[in-house]
């Protein structure tokens, strides 16, 4: 069984893939113990583990709020951090995952592809595409831009004029295992709706709110290449 090391294992997303048997390895206890601004730190962890994989969860999310009053944070913890850890896993031959976001998507037209091109609407976005431009260089890598959200759903509104991808955290823990082995960009998500649609489901008691440019309202992205590998 390949080994693979997991970065943030403090994070939303982390707590859910403990809860799945498979072969991640975990470092949550102290967050001292893996410091991904320091390239010495990363190194030690790789040498103790010895991992084929980096699942990169890492970093600086939400408030989207913190990546305008913290920006030398937001770029210390998910660009320079991620550089480093792709000059890691260079010097010993180790696939890197990164989770990038849907955000990097200008949200305009909507049905976006991997290959379409790509224009950050907020900080938050732009300190993920930074690490992408790292992982990039790496040809042994897979970036995930992936749309996610707790379940349930954190919020007493949601916006019915925002068309987005969102999948719960949880469901997303259990396709990730088919998607790792790949290398590339692959877009992640949910069938695309508006995010009052996603959240009525499972709360019919969620309030209808309307975006009036906090956010752009085709954030939507293509996932055809995705369902492709988990319907195999």
């Amino acid at each position: 069984m390949k080994k693979i090391l997991v970065t943030g294992g403090n994070s939303r997303f982390a707590i859910q893939l403990r809860k799945i048997k498979t072969n991640y390895i975990f470092i949550y206890k102290n967050k001292n113990q893996l410091n991904i601004n320091s390239l010495n730190s990363i190194e030690k962890n790789i040498k103790k583990f010895k991992p084929n994989s980096i699942l990169h969860l890492a970093g600086l999310s939400r408030p989207m709020s913190l990546h305008d009053k913290k920006i030398s944070k937001s770029i210390d913890l998910n660009i320079i951090g991620t550089c480093n850890l792709v000059k890691a896993c260079l010097k010993y031959n180790i696939k890197l995952i990164y989770f990038s976001t849907s955000y990097v998507y200008e949200g305009t037209k909507g049905n976006y592809k991997e290959i379409d091109p790509i224009l950050p609407w907020n900080n938050y976005a732009w300190s993920k595409l930074g690490g992408e431009s790292a992982v990039q260089m790496y040809k042994n890598s897979l970036i995930l831009r992936v749309c996610m959200t707790e379940k349930p759903f954190i919020h007493k509104m949601a916006y019915a004029n925002v068309k987005t991808n969102f999948i719960y955290q949880q469901d997303l823990a259990k396709k990730l295992i088919k998607l790792i082995s790949k290398k590339g960009i692959y877009n992640i998500g949910g069938e695309a709706k508006t995010i009052y649609k996603f959240a009525l489901k499972e709360n019919k008691n969620i309030k209808k709110k309307i975006s009036k440019g906090e956010f752009p309202k085709k954030m939507d992205m293509n996932i055809s290449k995705m369902n492709k590998i988990l319907k195999k």
